[in-house]
């Protein structure tokens, strides 16, 4: 055990514990350091930017908030990780959630199986997104300023001899999807391959939870969307999601 960090974690636990902040004998005292101390390790977090000084008591610094919510992160996409295992298991088929973020395709994670493996990435995500089910989904809930600027960046070229051919096809497909309605595409980013994603509403951020099937086994894909759809939204709800499926 190191004893100074021991020591300035009971400082910044004490600090923690005061919304509008602390002096320093007050934090001294609740943290049960001699003030000496207390006062050479308040002015070495303050320096490294995790506690700040305003009107003589200490706050949170930018860093430690960093902290804060990075680990607000983590959790939630622990959170996500464990609800994609949850349906993996349920419906036994790969799950994926992935999200438009930034002008890009982020697939957050997936959850499959030795004996359901997700689909290989052969292709890069973020530049194939009219090609696979998770790219077309998140297309289709964008404006259509953020959808043209999209294809501007990643052209529509096929990858297989089932990707949409062009890019007025593409828009026409998108157009006719309803906006919050699953979207299958079969083969067009992967030879073999059937998939489908579900769109999601998680406040302004287009996002979606995906499956996908090898072709012989298409009979399934319909059948464990609607799975999928029907009990998602309570399971979704604990991620603080604005949820519309």
């Amino acid at each position: 055990m190191i004893g100074s960090v021991q020591r300035a974690l009971r400082l910044l636990e004490a600090v923690g514990s005061h919304a509008a902040g602390a002096p320093a004998k007050q934090l001294a005292r609740e943290a049960g350091l001699p003030l000496p101390t207390a006062y050479h390790l308040l002015r070495t977090l303050t320096h490294e930017g995790y506690l700040r000084r305003e009107k003589g008591v200490f706050v949170f610094g930018e860093a430690a908030v960093k902290l804060a919510v990075g680990g607000a992160l983590q959790n939630r996409r622990s959170r996500i990780e464990d609800a994609l295992v949850h349906w993996r298991d349920a419906i036994g088929v790969p799950v994926y959630f992935a999200v438009y973020r930034e002008g890009e395709i982020e697939l957050v994670a997936v959850a499959d199986t030795p004996y359901a493996p997700a689909v290989d990435e052969w292709a890069d995500f973020r530049e194939t997104g009219h090609a696979h089910a998770i790219g077309q989904c998140l297309l289709s809930q964008l404006d259509e300023r953020a959808r043209q600027d999209h294809l501007d960046r990643h052209p529509v070229q096929a990858i297989t001899p089932y990707t949409v051919r062009d890019r007025r096809a593409l828009l026409e497909r998108l157009g006719s999807t309803g906006r919050m309605q699953p979207v299958v595409e079969r083969q067009e980013y992967a030879l073999g391959t059937v998939c489908a994603a579900i769109p999601i509403t998680a406040g302004s951020t287009a996002a979606a939870i995906a499956i996908s099937l090898p072709l012989h086994q298409q009979e399934r894909l319909l059948p464990a969307v609607d799975q999928l759809r029907s009990g998602i939204g309570s399971l979704l709800s604990s991620f603080a999601f604005s949820i519309s499926i």
